[in-house]
């Protein structure tokens, strides 16, 4: 057996702070989909088992939201009415709105349907004088309907991805025009907004290539070593030096750190590449060195886009260990960013229209019906989580909330077998098979002192057996087309994690000795 998960830690120890920053944004498809009433009670029921604070969506000023058109005068008319039932609905789920300005409206765009199934207008606008006029007729109608102090709190980035050929149909220097275009007028609403970019994709191995990254992976010899490669994020650099330059503010800096070389909705022509497994902690210490040796270094970091790869058919997106990867990848990054937004929390999501079965290898924590994934309990899990960090180790860490002083465990067991991060699974479910088959069991040892005789705790175990829910639908035959009966029995076996009880001995030490199978997570949680 591999060598054990071994952690020790006293219940009364000063610990260090702990940011839950991996639940302060998360995900989501284009702006219209959260009108529709499945897509806000996911939301909810993320909000609430997983703590998320801030949503981000593409296609806010979309047609479909009729937020900008033109008479046949050629005059703006703006219809706030769209905007006003999302945001309302996500405020009152308290959630708030991670602002992302794109893309363009039919009306005021360079070129039209350029990607997506919906039509996104991902060409800038022809006038930069009236994109900068309909961003300061929008922030002030929010300014006016949910107060100043409230859109204080929100952020403000400025389009996304922009390096890719859909999702923008200009140059670098057109999108830094847009972005000083954009912040100038919405901090001319209010100076205390916080605006941001470039929300590039992605990490690339050599600065040079900053354009595409369909142009970068075509480069990159399949048999190299990835990871001895010196990643960065594109652009980056030359952002912060372009805003310096020009005045501009940046409170934030976004970008999105896949772990992979290419970017794939639609437009990924590259060898489609997986990282090792210790990508993401690397690229998101790497940014964080960069941004505090630049000329912003205050600005806060928040990675907008997250996954274990970027296409929303990735049948290794369903599995139980695209869940442990987001635990360990998660908690090999503590206090590097202020955000890592998973990407996305629902399957409601029709970038490339909808998906053809219940498990298509979508983004999404849940399915369309509502059926939680081995993912969404990996992020329920690090939301049990305390804010003070007491002990931790390759595979295990110890907590304790500041307010009830409750003391919570979390581990992962993600194999030495598999040294990449979660390899992709397109075609067919083979890959992301084989990936769960890999590994062997691996002890966990942990032990915390200094509790009350007999404090009684819950143990959780999610794995191969408990709370799966694409290994409960493999079991019932992989239905295209699942019955409401058949739904129920998923939903319930998607749920039902192994739970088992747990006291401390007369000594006050609580013990868990566990074998851990692949790819599982452990949960300790004290009860009183």
């Amino acid at each position: 057996m591999p060598e054990p998960i071994v952690l020790r830690a006293h219940a009364t120890a000063p610990g260090v702070p702990l940011d839950h920053y991996w639940s302060r944004v998360v995900g989501a498809g284009r702006a219209n989909e959260g009108l529709r009433a499945d897509w806000q009670r996911q939301l909810a029921a993320a909000r609430a088992a997983c703590g998320f604070e801030y949503v981000r969506f593409h296609g806010l000023l979309h047609d479909d939201m009729f937020v900008y058109t033109e008479r046949a005068d050629g005059t703006p008319a703006y219809n706030f009415q769209y905007l006003d039932a999302l945001f309302d609905a996500l405020l009152d789920l308290g959630v708030r709105p991670f602002v992302e300005f794109g893309f363009s409206p039919r009306a005021m765009a360079r070129e039209t349907a350029t990607m997506f199934w919906w039509g996104a207008h991902g060409a800038p606008p022809t006038d930069l004088g009236r994109w900068a006029e309909l961003i300061d007729r929008v922030v002030r109608h929010w300014v006016r309907r949910y107060g100043r102090h409230e859109v204080r709190r929100w952020y403000f980035e400025v389009w996304n991805e922009p390096n890719l050929r859909g999702f923008f149909r200009g140059t670098r220097s057109e999108y830094f025009q847009l972005y000083a275009a954009t912040v100038r007028a919405v901090q001319a609403v209010d100076a205390g907004l916080r605006v941001g970019g470039p929300a590039t994709s992605n990490f690339v191995p050599d600065a040079r290539f900053d354009t595409e990254i369909e142009d970068v992976s075509a480069q990159i010899d399949v048999g190299a070593d990835l990871d001895a490669l010196a990643w960065r994020p594109v652009w980056v650099d030359e952002f912060l030096a372009f805003c310096r330059r020009e005045g501009l503010p940046v409170d934030f800096v976004s970008t999105h750190p896949y772990p992979t070389d290419w970017a794939l909705d639609e437009h990924g022509q590259g060898a489609k590449l997986t990282r090792g497994v210790d990508a993401t902690p690397t690229d998101l210490a790497r940014l964080r060195a960069i941004v505090t040796a630049g000329p912003y270094p205050d600005a806060e970091i928040h990675l907008t886009e997250w996954n274990s790869s970027s296409s929303p058919r990735d049948h290794a997106h369903d599995t139980l260990p695209a869940a442990t990867y987001v635990v360990r990848s998660v908690l090999h990054s503590l206090d590097t960013v202020d955000s890592l937004a998973y990407w996305t929390f629902t399957d409601v999501f029709e970038e490339g229209g909808a998906g053809d079965e219940l498990f298509h290898g979508g983004f999404g924590l849940i399915t369309l019906p509502g059926i939680p994934k081995p993912t969404f309990h990996a992020y329920r899990m690090l939301g049990m989580l305390g804010d003070r960090l007491l002990a931790r180790t390759d595979g295990a860490v110890v907590t304790r909330d500041a307010d009830s002083g409750r003391i919570t465990a979390l581990a992962y067991h993600y194999p030495a077998e598999e040294p990449k991060s979660v390899p992709a699974s397109f075609d067919s479910r083979e890959v992301a098979v084989a990936t769960q088959a890999k590994g062997r069991p691996r002890a966990l040892r942990l032990g915390v002192e200094a509790l009350p005789a007999g404090a009684r705790f819950e143990v959780e175990v999610l794995d191969a057996e408990h709370g799966d829910a694409v290994g409960a639908w493999r079991e019932l035959g992989e239905p295209a087309d699942p019955t409401r009966e058949q739904l129920a029995h998923l939903d319930r076996r998607a749920r039902a994690t192994a739970v088992s009880g747990l006291a401390a001995d007369a000594d006050g030490t609580v013990r868990l000795d566990v074998t851990m199978s692949p790819w599982s997570i452990v949960l300790l949680r004290q009860l009183d």
